[in-house]
Formats: C-alpha cells, structure tokens, sequence
C-alpha cells in the first residue's frame, strides 16, 4: 500500500495528536484526551509499519510459532478467545490476554501494574516462558539477517534491528490502537436513535448509584486504572498485585480492565472463569464471592431479570465495530 492510501486509511474523524510532519496517522476519538506520547519514541509512519509487522510476526517466538497477535486477535479488541492463551511449545499462560484498545492511556500495564510504558511491557510476553519465551537480543540478530527488516529499522529509527528498535516500533503500533466510535459515544456526540431502548435503560442502570458500575468503570475508557478485589473468588490461586508487591494489602488486587468492546471479549475476569456477560452480571447481582479483600462497592444488586438483561444491552454498546474491523489492524497479507 503506497503512503496515500495509508494515511487515507489511517484517518478517523477527530483532531490529530501527533506531529505536523506525520498528517492523518492516527486521531483522537471525540471525548478522549490527548495520549501522552515519550520524546524518544514520536510516531511515524516508518515506526507504526514496523511495529504492525513485528507484531504479526511469529519471528518474535523462541520456535517462530507464535506471535503478539496469536493472543491479541484485532476482531476481538486485540484480546483473545479463551481463557488462557497458548504460547510456545502449546504452553497454557497463567492469565487472561486483555484487550490493547486504548493500551495508550494505561498509566501502567499487566494486570498487577507492574510496567510503566508500553517500550517496556514488549519484554514481558517475549520472555515469558508461557508465552514467546524468547530473547530480544537473539530477535535482534535474526532481524539483521532480513533485509527488509534492515531497511525498515533503518527508516524507522536510523539503526539495526536491536531491543531497542523492537520495543519501540511495537508500541508505536500498539498506541495507535484507538477505539472510541461505538453506539454509545454516537449516542452521546448527539444521536439519540444509536442506542435502543433497552440499551438506554441499561445505560441509566450502568451508571446509577443503584449499581455504581461507574465507579470502578468510569471516564471515557471506562476504567480509573485501580487495584481491587471484585469477590471473584473466596481463595485466589493467583495473588494478583501482591505479586509485584509483596504486600499483603496488594493479594488478590487486579487492576480493573476497561469495558470498551467488552462484548467481544469473552471470557471473562483475570482467569477467563466468566464465560459471557450474562454470567459477569450474574456475579455482580450476587454480590461477589466474600473474599476478605473484596472492594465493597462490590455487594448484592436487586435487579430484576429485564434489568439485568438492560446492563448487557447497554454493554454491548460499547462496542467499536469500526475499530474492529479496520484493515489497517490485520496482518497485512
């Protein structure tokens, strides 16, 4: 695709946010505040083709079996389908893949929020012996044996294919992951005919004092980011924060995930164990399981069945059909 054609498809319809020398590559969906982007890492064209590449390419696997996008399918919110995602070798991961939609606003990603930027997050799935279970000094050198990847790193960043150029390119192409043109944001720029009425009824339930959904699932990426315990579980397997941690206020604490394109992401919580988003309403009606960390804006619900039936309604209004099929998200072919 020739540099036209990719800045037609790159465009959206809001203001841009990133320099003037790179026009129409990525823009920021109405509402949504400007991502904070580091200086040594200001995207480009050359960049976001690297990095969609490497993030496509089982290249970046110990056996080149495996890629980012193998757990982070672009028509599912670059989440995945199962509960735990196959690495190298057919091994299980130990959580859930989340979504990368929106990723850059995360103030710290993995679910004990233990990475700060997103440079820095590319090492952990790369060398996670569940996962890629690689080395991104020996990517490097495979890299370098490419020419196109010579030339690309070249273009991109001035230097060899190295960690450095890795890390960066990938989180060029996962920042530009922007979704915020769903039913609901239609329904709130002005189009009162995008929601249904029982979407519109769940909506008001959604962000009610009844339910208080909004309070762990609030702003524009329906999330604040926080550590809390959503009473899952009486006893977890997983200690959640306490692993980065290692105290005891931080056990069984998993940062709340945003509900953008929530309906495409199943299953559900940190270990997939909710199979669709009737049974993540179910829990939530029930009050949680009584974990003695549980967050106590986690407590029974008395809605009715139609009222339940409403909350799944409005969140799968969350849902972005835009971003998800985009062309310019695939595997180029």
């Amino acid at each position: 695709m020739g540099l036209i054609g990719l800045m037609v498809l790159l465009s959206c319809r809001q203001e841009s946010w990133y320099p003037t020398e790179v026009p129409a590559l990525w823009q920021v969906p109405h509402g949504f505040p400007v991502p904070t982007v580091p200086a040594d890492n200001v995207p480009t064209h050359a960049r976001w083709a690297l990095g969609k590449k490497l993030f496509f390419d089982p290249v970046m696997s110990r056996d080149r079996t495996v890629s980012c996008a193998s757990c982070h399918l672009p028509a599912f919110s670059f989440s995945d389908t199962v509960a735990f995602s196959k690495g190298v070798a057919g091994r299980t991961g130990t959580r859930n893949a989340p979504s990368l939609a929106n990723v850059a606003y995360h103030p710290y990603l993995l679910r004990e929020g233990g990475v700060a930027t997103l440079e820095m997050q590319v090492a952990v799935p790369v060398q996670e012996h569940h996962e890629l279970d690689d080395n991104l000094v020996l990517i490097g050198e495979r890299l370098r044996e490419d020419s196109l990847y010579m030339r690309m790193a070249h273009e991109a960043y001035d230097r060899d294919p190295d960690p450095y150029v890795i890390t960066r390119a990938i989180a060029v192409f996962q920042r530009s992951l922007l979704s915020g043109d769903s039913p609901y944001d239609r329904y709130v720029a002005g189009h009162t005919g995008a929601l249904s009425a029982s979407q519109r009824r769940g909506m008001t339930l959604f962000f009610s004092e009844r339910t208080n959904c909004a309070g762990c699932h609030g702003g524009f990426n329906f999330t604040y980011y926080s550590f809390s315990n959503n009473g899952l579980y009486v006893d977890y397997n997983d200690p959640g924060r306490f692993r980065l941690t290692g105290m005891e206020e931080d056990r069984a604490l998993f940062k709340t995930p945003s509900l953008r394109n929530v309906a495409v992401t199943a299953p559900y919580m940190h270990d997939g164990s909710l199979p669709d988003l009737q049974a993540v309403i179910a829990h939530y009606r029930k009050g949680g399981a009584g974990h003695f960390r549980q967050d106590p804006r986690v407590r029974p619900l008395d809605l009715t069945d139609e009222e339940a039936s409403d909350l799944v309604a409005f969140l799968q209004a969350l849902t972005d059909a835009s971003f998800l099929e985009n062309p310019i998200f695939r595997s180029s072919p």
